[in-house]
């Protein structure tokens, strides 16, 4: 990074500043730790957000996405999916008090930052004891760009095999719109129903989509 000066360059900027104070290209040259060929780390970091559309894309980026911008090979593509996968668990909440569910709200807090601008549309389930705090959060199912294929068996495997009383089903819509479909609608009360023969409540379905989310129990779907 010779056109830049030495207190300038984004890790002596970080050590300097604070991380804070850093442009999203400088925090991507970081995590690349080197250029390219005659390119620097923020050249480099500046195609990666130029290719994938911004900090934004970056979030939605799969590894062959990474793959396809020049400069990136498999170790820097894994670095920089790794680096997106830590910041997303780092917003969850963490502590030795578990969460409590008590509405659509406190759930999409919890799942928006892990689940919210994924782009393939994963299916999971919040599993709750009988107070409705969570004991974990699972993907059973990881579809295409707009459709994830679910079977009753495997949600409730999960729910049963964790001895959970309660479970909420979320999924995500990559396209940005966290309205239901009909066949979500569907499915919602499919699960319901098996639910019932269980004997473990399904409470609510949230819908997340970037950092807006749907509740079906609050748009009176169920």
């Amino acid at each position: 990074m010779k056109t830049v000066a030495p207190h300038d360059r984004p890790r002596e900027k970080l050590q300097r500043l604070g991380a804070g104070a850093l442009g999203d290209n400088e925090l991507v040259a970081i995590v690349l730790g080197h250029g390219h060929s005659n390119l620097s780390a923020l050249d480099l970091a500046n195609a990666v957000l130029s290719g994938l559309g911004g900090i934004e894309g970056l979030t939605r980026a799969r590894y062959d996405d990474l793959r396809r911008v020049a400069g990136i090979g498999a170790a820097r593509a894994a670095q920089i999916v790794a680096a997106v996968e830590l910041g997303r668990r780092t917003l969850t909440r963490v502590g030795r008090q578990r969460v409590q569910i008590t509405s659509p709200r406190i759930v999409a807090e919890l799942l928006l930052p892990l689940y919210g601008n994924r782009s393939v549309e994963q299916f999971g389930v919040v599993l709750l004891d009988t107070k409705h705090r969570v004991m974990r959060t699972t993907i059973v199912s990881v579809g295409t760009l707009d459709a994830s294929v679910v079977h009753p068996r495997e949600v409730f495997r999960e729910a049963a095999s964790a001895g959970a009383a309660a479970i909420v089903l979320f999924h995500n819509h990559p396209s940005g719109d966290p309205d239901p479909s009909p066949e979500d609608v569907a499915l919602t009360r499919r699960l319901i129903a098996a639910g019932i023969l269980m004997g473990i409540d399904v409470i609510d379905h949230v819908i997340l989509a970037d950092v807006r989310y749907c509740s079906l129990r609050e748009k009176g779907c169920l």
